[in-house]
Order: structure tokens, then C-alpha cells, then sequence
């Protein structure tokens, strides 16, 4: 059970860190080499190709995430890991997944458009109308708000760990005992300790 719950524990921490640092790597790395890109035609094509490639890692990541979160909640409600599964964190992840999930839409819809232009990353120039303007400038904010998401995401796993951590500290350590022996009682008040009594006979 304990190697199960840690399986789960890198899935969950791997596949969130991957998820993090690919939109945020994506939003700085992928399409501001696209902005510096001179044919403002071609930019949309650096930014396309760049995104298309990661997108395949980047459904695994999130796969493992799920996967490991679902088996840490399902030990969570077991008592096994201790306290529920945060309903912010919960509330989180799903507005992460609704943000991929569009973003990767509109990202479908840029390709199809093939070579438009495109000025300062994904950000449409202002001689640019209809739907594809519109989904650049979605875009726009996405880029940013992906990595925010998943970023508090990581934030709050690492707070609820601490402080389970300091819970699991506090509490007194068991002792254990062989099979079949008698427990173990704690001295009543008043009772004298072994060699009591005989120091006080010696002293007479």
C-alpha cells in the first residue's frame, strides 16, 4: 500500500510540474522566439509547430497528474493519507483543464488559417478582424493564465503536505509490542519506583 501511494505521489507531482513548466515555457520560450520571428507571416507557423509538438507531452503530463491526484484522493477518503482533498485545488485543476482544453482549440483553428499574420507573439495586429482575431487575442490571455493555474495548484499541494507533515509530527509515536506480551501500563500516581523502598530501609 505504501509503494502504491508513493507511485501515485510522483505521478501526481511529475505530470503537475511538467504541466507547469510546458504552458509557462510554451508562453515565454515558444511564442516570444515566434515574436522575433521578421515575416510576420511565418511567426504563426514558429508558434504552431512549436505548440504541436509539445501538445502529445503535455496530454501525458496531465494524464499522470490525474491519475496520481485521483488515487491520493481515494487514500484520503480511506484516512490513509489524512485530510480531504482541497476543494480549491479541486475547483483549480478544473479551470487548468477547461483553459488547455480551449487554448489547444484555438491553436487548431490558427493552423488551419495557415500563414496569417501575426505581430508581438500571438497578439493579433490591429488590421485584423473576425474569428481569428478574436481567438488570438483568447489566446493571449491563456498563454498566461495556464501556467498561473496550475502554478497555485502547486502552491497548494506543497502547503497541505507541510502541514500534514507537522500533524504527523505532533502526534505521540505507538509503541509496539510483541505478540502475547502483557501491556505496558504507566506508573500510578503515589506508587514508589523500584529501589525506593530499599533506599529508605538502608537510610533507617
Amino acid at each position: 500500500m505504501s509503494e502504491r501511494r508513493t507511485v501515485a505521489r510522483i505521478l501526481h507531482d511529475v505530470g503537475l510540474a511538467a504541466w507547469f513548466g510546458g504552458s509557462l515555457m510554451g508562453a515565454v520560450g515558444v511564442n516570444g522566439a515566434a515574436a522575433d520571428v521578421d515575416d510576420p507571416r511565418e511567426r504563426a507557423r514558429v508558434a504552431n509547430a512549436g505548440w504541436a509538438r509539445w501538445t502529445p507531452i503535455n496530454l501525458l503530463a496531465i494524464v499522470a497528474h490525474l491519475a496520481g491526484a485521483a488515487r491520493i484522493a481515494r487514500a484520503d477518503k480511506r484516512g490513509l493519507v489524512g485530510g480531504p482533498a482541497s476543494p480549491l485545488k479541486t475547483v483549480l485543476t478544473a479551470g487548468a483543464l477547461g483553459a488547455t482544453a480551449y487554448a489547444r482549440l484555438l491553436g487548431e483553428e490558427l493552423m488551419r488559417a495557415g500563414d496569417v499574420s501575426i505581430s508581438f507573439g500571438i497578439r493579433p495586429p490591429e488590421t485584423t478582424r473576425g474569428k481569428l482575431a478574436t481567438a488570438r487575442r483568447h489566446l493571449a490571455t491563456l498563454q498566461w493564465a495556464i501556467p498561473g493555474l496550475t502554478g497555485a495548484i502547486l502552491a497548494i499541494s506543497a502547503f497541505a503536505r507541510e502541514s500534514q507533515r507537522g500533524v504527523n509530527q505532533a502526534q505521540p509515536t505507538s509503541v509496539t509490542q510483541a505478540p502475547g506480551a502483557a501491556p505496558i501500563r504507566p506508573p500510578a500516581s503515589g506508587t514508589a519506583r523500584p529501589g525506593t523502598a530499599r533506599q529508605r530501609t538502608r537510610r533507617r
